[in-house]
C-alpha cells in the first residue's frame, strides 16, 4: 500500500480524538512562535542600531525581552500539552488499534492459524503497534510544524528579498526528492526486518514451550545456533536499513552547507547593493537556520515515519484477512437443540489444498441422543469430520443440519454454545485450576465447579496440589501430567453441559485405572446427548450406538460393535489387531 492510502485509512482511529487532535496541533502550531519572532526581535534591534544607536532604547530591549519571555511561556503550556495529552491520544489510538486486531484475531477461522505463525502476531500486536504509537503523535505534529515555519520563513523572507527567498527555497524540492528515494529503501527495510522480528519471535516461543524435548535431545546448542542465525539475519538487515539513513542524514547536511554558504554570499552582494539591510541578513540567516533544523528533525523523524508506515501497512494485512466462517446476514439463534444431525453428501478439502479430498460424499444420520463412535486409519478424516460441526471449517460441498436446521443459517456464537468438545491435544491457560474448569461456563459458582472436577474423577488429585483449586498450573498446565490435564480438560466439558459432545481421544493420556473411571463418567455424560466420540482404543466405544470406520474413501462400513464383528471386516481386523 501507498503512504498516502495507508495514512488514510489509520486516520479513521483519530476520528474519535479528533477534538484532541486538532488541539494537539494547535499547541504545535504554538511552540513554533518562539523560533518565529526571535529573528524579527533581532532584525528589529539590527535594523535601529544601524540606523541609530540613539534608538534602541532599554525600554524598547525590555519590550523586546518581555515579549520573547511570554512567547516562551506559550510555548512551554503548548509542549507540556503536547508531551502529556498529545502521546496519551497516541496511547489510546493504540489501544483501539490492539483492540480491534485481537478482535479480529478472534474471528479469523482455523485455516489463517494454521498458515501464520503465532510470533508473527505477536510481533505485530506488540511492538508495531508500539511503533503505530509515536508516529500518531510525533509525525503529524512535526509535518505540521515544518509546514508553518516553511510557509512563514518564505513569507517573512520574500517581503525582505524576493531572489533571495526563491534561491533558498528552491533547494528544498532537489532535497525532497533525493530524501524520498532513501526513505524508499528504508521503508522496504523495515517492513523485512518486521518479518524477521516475527520469525525470531516465533523461534524463541517455539523454542521456550518445547525446553523439555529441547533438553531431553541435549539441542540446546542447535537451538541457540537457529537463534544465532536468525539473530544475525536481523543485524545484516539492520546495516541496510542504517545505510540508507545514513544516506539521507548525508544528503541532508550536504545541502544543509550549501545552503547556508548560498544565503552567505547572496546575501552579502545584496547589502553590497543596497537591496537587503545587515537586520534582514542576519534574521534571514537564523531563518535558515531555523528551516534546516527543522529538516533535520524531519529526518530524524524519517526513521520513526518508516517505522510507523511499516507497522501501519502490517496492521492492515492482519484487518484485511478475510472471515472465511462468520454469520449469514440473516443468521438465526440456536434455540431448544435436540442433538438430531445429519450430513448430507459434504465433501470438505482444505483450502490450500482445494484438490485433495479429506471428506468425499458423507452421508449420516445420527439421532438426538445416540452416542456415535468413529473408527479408522490416522488420516481419514475422523477429526475433520467432527469440526465441520461447530463450522471451524467450512465444508467443501453438501450440507451438515442440527434438527433441520442447515449449521450455515445459525449463528455461530448459538452453534458452538451448544456443542462440547474434549480434545486429544489439550490446551490449558495459564492460570489456576478452578480458572481453567470455569472456562467451560464463565460466571459458574464454585460448587458447580467442584461438581464437575468430581464428574472427571479430578476433584481428588485437585485438592492434593499445593493451593487446591487455585493453584497455579503454569502456561498450557506445564506443572501437571498428562492425564491431570485431561481431566480438567473434561471437568470443563462437563461444566458447559451442552446437548452435543465430542470426545477427540479424550481418555488418551489417562492410566488404565483412570480410563476406567473416566470413561464410567463419560457414559454417563452422554445419557441423553447427542455424542461423536473419535478412538483407537476400540474397547472404549464397545457400547456406543453406532459404530462408524471411516477411510479416506468415505465410511466404509457402520452398525454396532457386535453387528461388525459379524461382517468380519475393517472393523473385525482393527479391533483384534
Amino acid at each position: 500500500m501507498k503512504n498516502l492510502e495507508l495514512i488514510q485509512r489509520f486516520f479513521f482511529y483519530f476520528k474519535p480524538y479528533t477534538g484532541l487532535f486538532l488541539l494537539d496541533l494547535f499547541c504545535a502550531g504554538l511552540t513554533t512562535l518562539c523560533e518565529i519572532v526571535l529573528p524579527l526581535i533581532v532584525r528589529y534591534i539590527t535594523d535601529t542600531a544601524a540606523e541609530d544607536i540613539s534608538l534602541l532604547t532599554v525600554e524598547a530591549i525590555l519590550r523586546c525581552g518581555l515579549i520573547y519571555i511570554a512567547l516562551r511561556v506559550v510555548d512551554s503550556a503548548a509542549a507540556y500539552f503536547m508531551t502529556s495529552v498529545g502521546h496519551y491520544t497516541g496511547a489510546r489510538v493504540e489501544t483501539d488499534m490492539r483492540r480491534d486486531l485481537f478482535g479480529h484475531l478472534q474471528q479469523l477461522s482455523f485455516s489463517y492459524f494454521s498458515h501464520t505463525k503465532v510470533g508473527q502476531i505477536m510481533a505485530r500486536i506488540t511492538s508495531d503497534l508500539f511503533e503505530i504509537t509515536e508516529f500518531a503523535h510525533h509525525c503529524p505534529e512535526e509535518f505540521f510544524i515544518a509546514a508553518i515555519k516553511g510557509i512563514t520563513a518564505f513569507v517573512i523572507i520574500a517581503q525582505m528579498n524576493l531572489l533571495l527567498a526563491v534561491v533558498i527555497f528552491a533547494a528544498l524540492p532537489v532535497m525532497l526528492v533525493v530524501a524520498s528515494h532513501f526513505n524508499h529503501k528504508m521503508r522496504q527495510g523495515w517492513k523485512v526486518s518486521r518479518q524477521q522480528v516475527g520469525e525470531i519471535n516465533a523461534q524463541v516461543e517455539d523454542s521456550l514451550l518445547g525446553i523439555c524435548v529441547v533438553k531431553s535431545f541435549t539441542n540446546e546448542a542447535y537451538e541457540e545456533h537457529k537463534f544465532a542465525e536468525g539473530n544475525q539475519l536481523f543485524l545484516k538487515m539492520k546495516k541496510r536499513i542504517y545505510t540508507s539513513m545514513a544516506g539521507l542524514t548525508c544528503t541532508t547536511r550536504s545541502f544543509d552547507g550549501l545552503m547556508y554558504i548560498v544565503v552567505v554570499m547572496l546575501g552579502a552582494f545584496l547589502m553590497t547593493k543596497g537591496k537587503i539591510s545587515s537586520g534582514d541578513f542576519v534574521s534571514a540567516l537564523l531563518y535558515v537556520s531555523m528551516l534546516l533544523t527543522t529538516i533535520r528533525r524531519l529526518v530524524d523523524y524519517a526513521e520513526q515515519f518508516q517505522k510507523g508506515t511499516t507497522g501501519i501497512e502490517r496492521f492492515f494485512e492482519i484487518m484485511d484477512a478475510p472471515l472465511e466462517i462468520k454469520d449469514a446476514p440473516d443468521a438465526k439463534e440456536l434455540k431448544n437443540v435436540q442433538g438430531d444431525i445429519q450430513f448430507q453428501h459434504v465433501r470438505f478439502s482444505y483450502p490450500d489444498e482445494p484438490e485433495t479430498p479429506v471428506l468425499q460424499d458423507i452421508t449420516l444420520h445420527v439421532r438426538a441422543g445416540e452416542n456415535v463412535a468413529l473408527v479408522g486409519p490416522s488420516g481419514a478424516g475422523k477429526t475433520t469430520l467432527c469440526n465441520l460441526i461447530p463450522r471451524f471449517y467450512e465444508t467443501t460441498g453438501g450440507t451438515i443440519l442440527i434438527d433441520g436446521q442447515d449449521i450455515r443459517g445459525l449463528t455461530l456464537k448459538s452453534l458452538r454454545s451448544n456443542i462440547g468438545m474434549v480434545q486429544q491435544d489439550v490446551y490449558l491457560f495459564a492460570g489456576s485450576v478452578a480458572e481453567n474448569i470455569i472456562y467451560g461456563r464463565p460466571g459458574a459458582s464454585m460448587e458447580q465447579v467442584i461438581e464437575a472436577a468430581k464428574k472427571a474423577n479430578a476433584h481428588d488429585f485437585i485438592m492434593a496440589l499445593p493451593n487446591g483449586y487455585e493453584t497455579y498450573i503454569g502456561e498450557r498446565g506445564v506443572r501437571l501430567s498428562g492425564g491431570q490435564k485431561q481431566r480438567l480438560s473434561i471437568a470443563r466439558a462437563f461444566l458447559k453441559n451442552p446437548p452435543i459432545m465430542i470426545l477427540d481421544e479424550a481418555t488418551s493420556a489417562l492410566d488404565n485405572e483412570s480410563e476406567r473411571v473416566i470413561q464410567a463418567s463419560l457414559e454417563q455424560l452422554s445419557q441423553g446427548r447427542t455424542t461423536f466420540t473419535i478412538a483407537h482404543r476400540l474397547t472404549t466405544i464397545e457400547r456406543a450406538d453406532q459404530i462408524l470406520v471411516l477411510t479416506e474413501q468415505g465410511i466404509a462400513e457402520y452398525g454396532t460393535h457386535a453387528e461388525l464383528l459379524a461382517k468380519k471386516g475393517i472393523y473385525y481386523a482393527l479391533y483384534n489387531a
